[in-house]
C-alpha cells in the first residue's frame, strides 16, 4: 500500500520516504543500513532523503552503494550547508554531493537552514541548477512562517518546492500558521523526526490505540502523519525490521474518535511557537 503527495508542478512522490540522518556512522552497521535502505524502495519507500551535513557526505555515499542500481525508481533529496549557500557556493556543494551519490542530478536540493548568506543569492544559485537540470526542484528546510514570506518576496522565491520542518504529534507547532500558508500556496512539507526518534510517550493514548490496531505507539503517531494530506514523513529505519514497522504504518487507518483522543491528549497549537529544530 502507498499513498502519495502531489508537489506544486503537479508531480506525486511518496507520501512515506527515508531518512538517512546518523546512518553511515558505525562501519558495523553498515550492511545492515544497506539491506534496510533496498528492502524500503522495494516496499514503494523510494523517496530518499539526505543532506552534505550526513556524516560529512558518508550517507551520501551510503545511498550510491545502496542504491545506484535503482536510480530511476529514486526521488533522491539532499541539502546543502547554509554556509555554502553562495550563489557559486551551492552551485559546488550540488556538485560535490552529486559525485557521493554517484549521480548526474537530484531531484530536490534544499537549503538545510538560514544562515548568513542572503536569501537572493541562495535562490539565484539554486535556480541555476534547476535551469542545467542538475536539480529537479529546490526547497528550503526549517523555514519558519516569516523565512517564508521573505522567500516569496525574492526573484525566483515561489519555485520553492518544499519546507523540511520537525514535525509530529509531540511537535505541532507548525500548525499554527506554517502548515496552512503552505496548504494555500499547495506546497507540502515533509516532516523530519515523525516519530521523535523513538522518544515518543510509550503509556498514554498511543499506546492505547495502538492495541486496537496490532500496532506500537510509534507506528500509530506515523499513521497520524501520513493520514494529514500534504504531508511527506522521511523515518529514519536501519533495519529491515524498523523498514517494515514504518511501512505498517500506511495500513492503519484512525478513526475520528481515534484522532479527537489524540488531540485531546496532544492538543494542537492555540497561538504562535517559534519553531523547533533538532
Amino acid at each position: 500500500m502507498s499513498r502519495y503527495v502531489t508537489l506544486p508542478t503537479g508531480e506525486t512522490v511518496p507520501a512515506l520516504g527515508q531518512g538517512t540522518w546518523q546512518m553511515a556512522e558505525v562501519r558495523g552497521k553498515r550492511a545492515q543500513e544497506i539491506e534496510a535502505l533496498r528492502l524500503g524502495v522495494e516496499l514503494g519507500m523510494t523517496l530518499i532523503d539526505t543532506a552534505e551535513m550526513y556524516g560529512e557526505g558518508a550517507s551520501e555515499e551510503l545511498i550510491a552503494e545502496a542504491l545506484g542500481s535503482e536510480r530511476d525508481r529514486l526521488f533522491l533529496v539532499s541539502k546543502v550547508y547554509p554556509h555554502n549557500a553562495s550563489r557559486r557556493g551551492v552551485v559546488e556543494a550540488c556538485e560535490r554531493s552529486l559525485k557521493r551519490l554517484k549521480t548526474d542530478h537530484l531531484d530536490l536540493y534544499l537549503l538545510h537552514w538560514r544562515g548568513s548568506v542572503p536569501l537572493e543569492e541562495t535562490v539565484a544559485g539554486l535556480e541555476e541548477l534547476r535551469r542545467s537540470g542538475t536539480i529537479r526542484h529546490w526547497g528550503v528546510s526549517n523555514f519558519d512562517t516569516d523565512d517564508m514570506e521573505e522567500l516569496f518576496y525574492i526573484e525566483g522565491g515561489t519555485d520553492c518546492t518544499t519546507n523540511q520542518v520537525l514535525y509530529n504529534v509531540t511537535r505541532r507547532g507548525p500548525e499554527y500558521d506554517l502548515i496552512p500558508w503552505m496548504v494555500e500556496r499547495r506546497m507540502p512539507l515533509m516532516a523530519y523526526s515523525p516519530i521523535e526518534q523513538g522518544r515518543l510517550p510509550k503509556t498514554g493514548i498511543l499506546q492505547t490505540i495502538g492495541r486496537n490496531h496490532g500496532a506500537s505507539p510509534y507506528q500509530v503517531a506515523l499513521a497520524w502523519l501520513l493520514q494529514k494530506r500534504g504531508i511527506i514523513a522521511i523515518p529514519k529505519a536501519s533495519s529491515p525490521a524498523h523498514v517494515r514497522d514504518n511501512q505498517r504504518a500506511l495500513e492503519i487507518r484512525l478513526s475520528p474518535e481515534e484522532l479527537d483522543a489524540i488531540d485531546a491528549e496532544f492538543p494542537a497549537p492555540k497561538r504562535k511557537r517559534p519553531l523547533e529544530m533538532i
